[in-house]
């Protein structure tokens, strides 16, 4: 791709050597770069100096190095643009073997080895479906969307468009919910819903998203899901929500459009998070719990700046306790070696 297009692409301003005719192959981290590839500075004061073919920078950085430069106000978003026009996949299947039901709609050829799909389901255009997947009965798979190897699609599950589903995750399997008989057994509540997910959700590697235990489960268009994230039945979850590693959102919880969601944080159920929120790492949510705009973090979770005041009041009880020690010294009160603050 030459760079005059990469500028246009990302609607900046080529300076430098002007060379707009540079053939550039593929995006690099800038200190490694070489020929053929495109770099990026995200900071007005960064160093630009590069072997790269060509360089992003800020609007207000100064050029003093020879070179191809082009001129963004947000050199990150532009690089990431240009990454994905550059890393645009070819197809990578060619003879396999698949197993397809007959009454399938099946519009992509991209479909890897010992692949499965069951009875009327439905595969769009532009497609790719990696080695080992299993697709059930009644899937729709809409187009352009790329499913990595070994992910297990249940019956009835929709995805929409340009969505990315990493290797090994499972998509519409049965809730965790049961009703004790007079015998004390578990018997399992039905879980006949469905997972809809919308168009452009990335779901990260060995996930699993419940369906809906009467009704849906449902992920909201620009999501973006990190890997080992579990979402229970009935959890609905808004647009450009971000959900990073390990978290996991018990059954019939509701989030809200751009929230974000750090690693490891423990989301109990029928909880609601308003949009906006931010849920800082290891934080846990208890149930029934209502979660407004802003940031949040701590067990149980808690506005951010009343949690930084009780984790400041908490790391002063050593001190709280030797100025208790030195008080009842000069008054000359006796403390037992049994005292709760001799323990």
């Amino acid at each position: 791709m030459k760079i005059r297009d990469i500028a246009e692409l990302v609607s900046g301003e080529l300076i430098g050597d002007g060379d707009g005719d540079v053939e550039v192959e593929r995006v690099a981290k800038l200190s490694t770069a070489a020929n053929g590839e495109l770099a990026f500075v995200d900071r007005a004061d960064g160093d630009p100096a590069s072997e790269a073919s060509c360089v992003i920078v800020p609007m207000d950085l100064e050029i003093a190095s020879q070179g191809n430069y082009i001129r963004v106000r947000n050199p990150k978003l532009a690089f990431t643009i240009a990454a994905k026009k550059l890393n645009s996949r070819e197809p990578r299947y060619g003879e396999s073997r698949p197993a397809i039901a007959g009454s399938a709609d099946v519009r992509t050829v991209n479909i890897g080895n010992f692949v499965t799909v069951g009875e009327d389901s439905s595969i769009g255009e532009g497609c790719e479906i990696g080695d080992g997947v299993r697709i059930g009965r009644g899937v729709t798979v809409k187009e352009n969307t790329l499913i990595y190897p070994n992910c297990v699609i249940y019956d009835g599950v929709e995805i929409g468009r340009g969505c990315v589903i990493h290797a090994g995750t499972v998509l519409g399997s049965d809730g965790f919910g049961y009703v004790r008989d007079e015998n004390g057994e578990h018997l399992q509540f039905p879980q006949v819903g469905t997972l809809v997910i919308e168009n452009n959700v990335e779901i990260g590697a060995n996930c699993t998203i419940d369906r809906g235990s009467l009704g849906e489960t449902r992920i909201g268009e620009g999501t973006k899901i990190d890997n080992l994230v579990h979402i229970a039945h009935n959890v609905e979850i808004g647009k450009r929500v971000l959900i990073a590693g390990q978290s996991g959102i018990a059954g019939s919880s509701t989030i809200g459009d751009d929230v974000v969601i750090a690693g490891q944080v423990g989301i109990s159920d029928h909880v609601r998070i308003e949009s906006g929120a931010v849920i800082g790492a290891k934080s846990v949510v208890f149930p029934n719990k209502v979660i407004k705009k802003g940031l949040w973090s701590g067990i149980p979770v808690q506005p951010m700046d009343e949690y930084k005041t009780q984790l400041a009041q908490v790391r002063g009880i050593g001190r709280l306790r030797e100025s208790v020690k030195r008080i009842q010294k000069h008054l000359g009160l006796e403390t037992s070696s049994t005292d709760d603050t001799e323990r």
